[in-house]
């Protein structure tokens, strides 16, 4: 187990981690890109309900 984290420990300092201003605009892209979905299957479901409603 002590042979593991330390492994784990030494590929952690390997990662190359994003600086803050990209963090942030990652966070804004998954952010809009979760919203722009949702609206879209929200909007798409309810026109196909009313879509079946008709028949």
């Amino acid at each position: 187990m002590v042979k593991f984290l330390k492994d784990v420990n030494r590929e952690m300092r390997k990662v190359s981690w994003p600086k803050g201003n990209e963090l942030t605009r990652y966070t804004i892209i998954v952010l809009v890109t979760v919203i722009f979905f949702g609206v879209f299957f929200t909007v798409t479901d309810l026109v196909l309900s009313q879509i079946l409603e008709l028949f």
